[in-house]
């Protein structure tokens, strides 16, 4: 019976035992598990996250280009060192670069408390391509025959034709508000057509050879006769220093090539984002004395985040290097667009004809 008594009780010390060790090692497996959904959890989420950070840098990124190709031109589109020749009108000093101070609210939009000028569609015989041509030709508030003007000639990008600065920048209405203010000399400015050619409509693809090849034609174009046009049509000054040439873009290549070639008729050149039709540093200006003695001003600038930044860069250098003087900003967060185009136009047009 004692005997009994004993086997019993060491049967449930046993049983004691092992349900000890049991759940021991139980709560061990269980612990190791909740670490590995803990840990698998945080990945999970972590992964999420980072995959949610890339998208949203993708939704940036095509954001960005979204809103870069809602302008007519900017289907063709690093921050840069940025030098000066002198201290320009628009300028913040930065510690790495000047960066062109945003114009006041409002430079933009039209007044009706001041006078307004005039833009109108003109035709022209174009001996060059052997039609007529159309521009559009902003005279100022007040124009008066009697009085002769400067004229500044603004050309569109690869996108455009005579009527995108009109439809997108409003030439005409920062023009009209810097004169009104008397910040602004009253000047004509003429927007040409930049594709010369018989049918020089912005349509098909823009970037075929022949079309791309009438942005060239047209310095000739330009030279024999939309200027003579201008001058017998107009009141207005003809030597070089009262001339100004400046477009975006591929305007802005063609404003380079088209103005450091003919220096003895233009003495004002600017290109805001100038395009990749630009040519070499050294063909545009293969005598930087003679460039320098014949410019009263070349004005560059262009968005720091536009893709084509490294065109503007290049010909800067070059001409810091050669000690052309020049001027060369960039715009913040800017992209190629009209944001960084209209700020060019209201800045490079008050430095002109001084």
């Amino acid at each position: 019976m004692h005997l009994k008594r004993l086997y019993g009780a060491a049967a449930v010390a046993i049983i004691i035992i092992i349900g000890v060790i049991v759940v021991t090692k139980w709560n061990g497996i269980s612990e190791g598990l909740q670490e590995q959904e803990s840990s698998r959890s945080e990945q999970e989420v972590n992964s999420q996250a980072n995959a949610s950070s890339a998208k949203a840098e993708l939704d940036g990124s095509n954001a960005a280009d979204t809103n870069s190709a809602e302008a007519v031109d900017e289907s063709v589109e690093t921050s840069a060192h940025a030098s000066e020749s002198k201290e320009p009108q628009g300028a913040v000093e930065d510690a790495a670069s000047p960066i062109i101070e945003l114009p006041p609210a409002g430079f933009d939009q039209q007044r009706k408390d001041i006078a307004h000028g005039s833009i109108e569609t003109v035709e022209y015989d174009s001996k060059t391509v052997g039609n007529k041509r159309k521009m559009l030709v902003y005279t100022p508030p007040g124009y008066n025959e009697n009085v002769k003007y400067n004229v500044l000639y603004l050309l569109h990008g690869i996108g455009g034709d005579e009527e995108e600065w009109h439809r997108n920048g409003h030439p005409e209405v920062i023009l009209d508000n810097l004169i009104a203010d008397g910040k602004l000399k009253p000047m004509i400015v003429v927007l040409p057509n930049g594709r010369a050619m018989p049918n020089d409509r912005a349509e098909g693809d823009i970037f075929a050879a022949d079309k791309v090849k009438a942005f060239e034609v047209f310095e000739d174009d330009l030279i024999m006769d939309l200027i003579p046009f201008i001058e017998s049509h107009y009141s207005v000054e003809t030597e070089r220093e009262n001339r100004a040439l400046a477009g975006l873009s591929m305007g802005g290549g063609q404003s380079l090539n088209i103005g450091l070639a003919n220096l003895d008729k233009f003495a004002w050149i600017g290109a805001f984002s100038a395009a990749p039709n630009t040519k070499s540093p050294e063909q545009l200006v293969p005598d930087a004395e003679y460039a320098s003695k014949q410019l009263k001003l070349l004005w560059l600038l262009c968005g720091d985040h536009d893709n084509l930044l490294n065109v503007s860069r290049r010909t800067e250098a070059y001409l810091k290097e050669k000690n052309v003087p020049h001027t060369w900003f960039e715009y913040a967060d800017g992209w190629h667009d009209w944001p960084v185009w209209k700020t060019g136009l209201y800045y490079f047009s008050q430095l002109i004809f001084q």
